[in-house]
């Protein structure tokens, strides 16, 4: 399985996928979240910091690039790339030093990155649908591919899945 598409009616789906992928995400975990302004892709972070435990405020690092989040299982940095007019920005700011084994990270806009970023293990894209949203997952490493397979598996969530052979490219 190397992409399911997941319905996501309302914002309180958009945060039952995010918990329900978080609570199965392992440190040293690369996501890429993609989608327009306002597709969910920080609430969609919310959800998975809500589901590590985290209570204070979850904002889009558009203008400081990266928050990071001391939790008690680890470390979470949320990136938004929007701003960043040159890749090579990342090798100035340290991103090799966040993407450490024992940090997930979350990267809003990777497009932006493109050529100094690995490859995610989940690269995740919030569509418009209608009033909702709908969500395609792909997975970009036994990780990711082994998380789809979890999803996959439950029942709680509406979703279809695919066999198109759709894969990432190469990536950065």
């Amino acid at each position: 399985m190397t992409e399911i598409s997941i319905e996501l009616p309302d914002e309180a789906s958009t945060v039952q996928l995010a918990e329900t992928i978080m609570s199965r995400l392992a440190p040293g975990t690369l996501i890429f979240l993609r989608g327009s302004l306002g597709a969910g892709k920080t609430s969609f972070v919310r959800g998975c910091l809500r589901q590590a435990g985290y209570e204070g405020t979850v904002k889009s690092p558009t203008f400081t690039l990266v928050e990071p989040y001391a939790l008690p299982s680890g470390r979470v940095y949320h990136f938004d790339l929007y701003r960043l007019s040159d890749p090579e920005e990342l090798e100035w700011m340290g991103i090799r030093d966040y993407l450490e084994a024992e940090a997930i990270c979350f990267m809003e806009w990777p497009e932006r990155g493109e050529g100094c970023l690995p490859k995610p293990d989940l690269d995740i894209e919030l569509l418009y649908a209608g009033s909702g949203r709908r969500a395609r997952l792909r997975g970009g490493s036994p990780r990711g591919l082994a998380l789809l397979a979890a999803l996959t598996a439950m029942s709680e969530l509406a979703f279809s899945a695919s066999e198109s052979g759709a894969t990432l490219g190469e990536g950065c």
